[in-house]
């Protein structure tokens, strides 16, 4: 008899063991979950933040702030959900509700009034940002927490800036090599501007007016070539006319 009690004690122990372990297992598995969600939604907070610095020069729509204030906001909601004892995420988050109830309030730079940054360095990070960002917006479109219409309106956005950055770039440099006498190398950099403004299957006033740019800087540098091209001429053939006059000169005597 008291064998068979020790028996279902050390069976019952096994199993107490067992039991203990699995839970404990299930904390960790937990407890690094929780760890790993709090990191991803870190990670979302510090791109949008980010995002949000490098986009000081960048035409900025009401809407798209609004997005990336929300986005922020989410992450620290989710945060907060998993971590409800922490009083510095609450304080972020109030604060975060606080800039997305504000966000419209802010100051935006409207595409009008874009200027192409005068350093190289400053252009690629303009660039970077601009890709930034509408990686942003296609990731909340397909969490769909973004509706396909203004999805489509900020990204076109965005889509219009990025051929705007391209067709100044292009022609800043096509004005450079032309100031620089490289007439040749400024008519690629124009030729390539107007093939790309050319095969856009749209058409505005600001596509509309650097047509009109570029096939008349085309037609200076055409104009320009042409009587280059005269004067090299010219000069070639009155060359070639003084060596004939002394090739067929009277042979003085001496």
């Amino acid at each position: 008899m008291i064998a068979s009690i020790i028996i279902m004690l050390i069976v019952a122990l096994i199993v107490i063991a067992v039991w203990v372990s699995a839970v404990q297992q299930h904390r960790e598995k937990q407890e690094a979950l929780r760890r790993q969600e709090l990191s991803k939604q870190k990670k979302i907070i510090e791109d949008t933040e980010e995002a949000l610095v490098n986009s000081v020069n960048i035409p900025l729509s009401n809407s798209l702030l609004t997005i990336l204030y929300r986005r922020i906001y989410n992450a620290l909601a989710t945060m907060v959900e998993m971590s409800p004892h922490s009083k510095e995420l609450k304080t972020r988050l109030q604060d975060a509700k606080q800039r997305l109830i504000n966000g419209s309030d802010d100051n935006v730079n409207n595409g009008d009034t874009f200027v192409l940054p005068e350093h190289d360095k400053q252009l690629i990070s303009l660039i970077q940002g601009i890709k930034k960002l509408r990686s942003i917006l296609r990731s909340e479109h397909s969490k769909g927490k973004i509706d396909t219409p203004t999805f489509t309106k900020e990204d076109k956005l965005f889509e219009h800036l990025q051929l705007k950055i391209n067709i100044e770039s292009l022609i800043k440099r096509g004005n450079a090599a032309r100031h620089a006498n490289m007439v040749g190398s400024a008519r690629q950099y124009f030729e390539k501007a107007y093939a790309t403004i050319c095969a856009l299957s749209y058409n505005d006033e600001y596509v509309s007016a650097k047509k009109q740019q570029l096939e008349r800087l085309l037609n200076e540098i055409s104009t320009h070539l042409k009587a280059s091209n005269a004067s090299a001429l010219k000069k070639r053939e009155e060359r070639e006319k003084d060596d004939l006059d002394v090739l067929f000169a009277p042979k003085k005597k001496w």
